[in-house]
């Protein structure tokens, strides 16, 4: 059906359909999932197949495209993640499913980049069912046996991570554990750490896998499979605090600081806030935004004065609270005036500043506070020299507009 049916994708993934800069491609991978996700929602068999067509299609397109940044691989990786579990759900006869995974089989041994190599990992899921998982694990073993054989060293078999994947899947642990019994490498080895610990040997699959860390192994992946190999053993206080913390940083401090808190629920929010802030020592400040989302203002306002905090995050914070909690809100904003002043801040300018001092002082307003944090953004003003820096000349004429102001209105 996938070859008949109008793909809006198809035809910008010819090969080498795309330049050397890599955001246009990782847009367009973004939709082509988009668009595939859209169709399982009323068709799985046929958004199955659509999810087959893009990652054939994905290596030769993105031939010509720049990848030293690594973003182009991260998108094709995150994209892989997404159509695995689609494919996967396609309600197909085990000949469709096996036609299905030589076509990805011969794509993956053809990525010359390669873009598509993480899809061997998930071999194993792909062939949904042991029986089938068991014939590809036969078929790749051979290979895999001589690539992976200490003294055929420099050989590659771009399937080695597919029968591993598919020998735990099929179940043969024992298989598993003597085939990389001596190998070191961590992509592999870790295999051998699932194996045992699904052979009921948790405690021996930990040691492994720490006894498996050096300069070339991944410590964020190691962390993530001992944690989850301790919450499978009802172990949540021993995983919390051995690796609950390092296994789930994330791309911003607040979606680090969720993850934690949805795979930790037991665990009190300010607790959690706490260890992840020992956890970066002299970055407490960036952990204001998971405070704040978090409602703990108290905290929030602690962390951004320990230590340098983005002046335009707390601006936002006081704009956003001036009216449900405006007692934060001007805390937020006479910390953002705090470290404006003691110059951090991107590129920041007048209308920053001018911003900082407003929101503040409305939030302050609305506390009934607006003497005392006035009287605060002056004596701070006094500590600094006249030429200081542009932005106590700006708060320095805000000031006096204020009082100009007030007179007036006596």
């Amino acid at each position: 059906m996938a070859s008949t049916y109008k793909w809006e994708f198809r035809a910008r993934f010819r090969k080498r359909s795309f330049g050397w800069k890599s955001q246009p491609a990782i847009k367009r991978v973004k939709e082509a999932v988009s668009e595939i996700k859209k169709v399982a929602r009323k068709d799985k068999t046929l958004a199955a197949e659509g999810a087959i067509l893009l990652i054939v299609k994905l290596s030769p397109a993105l031939e010509n495209v720049d990848s030293s940044s690594g973003s182009i691989g991260t998108a094709v990786n995150n994209a892989i993640k997404a159509l695995v579990p689609i494919i996967c759900a396609a309600p197909i006869d085990e000949k469709t499913r096996n036609d299905w995974l030589e076509r990805l089989f011969e794509a993956h041994a053809k990525d010359k980049i390669p873009y598509i190599e993480l899809l061997a990992e998930y071999w194993g899921e792909l062939c949904t069912t042991q029986t089938l998982a068991s014939q590809w694990a036969d078929q790749l073993l051979p290979t895999t046996k001589t690539a992976l054989n200490p003294n055929n060293k420099g050989l590659f078999f771009h399937g080695s991570s597919a029968c591993l994947s598919a020998l735990y899947s099929a179940a043969k642990y024992d298989d598993l554990l003597e085939l990389l019994e001596q190998q070191s490498f961590w992509p592999y080895k870790r295999w051998a750490v699932k194996a045992l610990a699904a052979k009921g040997l948790s405690r021996e699959a930990i040691a492994m896998a720490e006894n498996s860390r050096n300069a070339w192994a991944s410590d964020p992946d190691i962390d993530k499979l001992c944690e989850n190999i301790l919450l499978s053993m009802d172990q949540t206080e021993e995983a919390y605090s051995l690796y609950g913390l390092r296994a789930n940083r994330a791309s911003t401090y607040t979606a680090w600081y969720r993850a934690v808190a949805k795979k930790y629920p037991d665990k009190k929010p300010a607790s959690i806030l706490e260890d992840l802030a020992a956890e970066t020592p002299g970055e407490e400040g960036k952990w204001f935004a998971a405070a704040k989302d978090a409602k703990l203002y108290e905290e929030a306002i602690a962390f951004a004065r320990s230590s340098p905090s983005a002046p335009q995050t707390l601006t936002r914070a006081a704009r956003d609270f001036a009216v449900k909690e405006p007692k934060f809100a001007a805390e937020a904003g006479m910390t953002a005036l705090h470290w404006l002043l003691e110059g951090y801040g991107y590129e920041i300018n007048s209308s920053d500043v001018v911003n900082a001092y407003t929101r503040c002082m409305t939030a302050a307003e609305n506390a009934g506070e607006s003497e005392q944090v006035f009287a605060w953004i002056e004596q701070r003003l006094a500590q600094a020299s006249e030429n200081d820096s542009f932005v106590s000349n700006v708060l320095r004429r805000l000031i006096r507009d204020t009082k100009k102001q007030n007179n007036e209105v006596e």
